[in-house]
């Protein structure tokens, strides 16, 4: 059973970094492909990247060159470094399981979503 739990989330001024993790309690991490996605307050939940199980990535235009995305499946937990953060990357943050047999930005193709960790980026 999968239950991610995401963390690291919090309050930086422009320009600034985080990085978030997304924890897997459960056993088999590993066998995930996994994706991160944000909403902001009156927004859709939209894509921001996403890893394969050996470690593949994709990521949305907005944030190519800012994030990156890792995984350490020793430790079932996947990560999202954010630089030269900016105030429309403010968001709840939350990370996913690929449902989808093949690579999609889409949401519905992603489950298992942990609670979501806020990020608020000021100018």
């Amino acid at each position: 059973q999968v239950q991610l739990v995401e963390s690291g989330g919090g309050l930086v001024q422009a320009g600034g970094s985080l990085r978030l993790s997304c924890a897997d309690s459960g056993r088999t991490f590993s066998n995930y492909n996994m994706g991160w996605f944000r909403q902001a307050p009156g927004e859709e939940r939209e894509f921001v990247g996403a890893i394969g199980r050996v470690g593949g990535t994709y990521y949305s235009a907005s944030v190519r060159g800012r994030f990156t995305i890792s995984r350490d499946n020793a430790k079932n937990t996947m990560y999202l470094q954010m630089n030269n953060l900016k105030p429309e990357d403010t968001a709840v943050y939350y990370c996913g399981v690929r449902t989808s047999e093949l690579m999609t930005t889409r949401v519905a193709g992603y489950g298992h979503w942990g609670p979501g960790t806020q990020v608020t980026v000021s100018s």
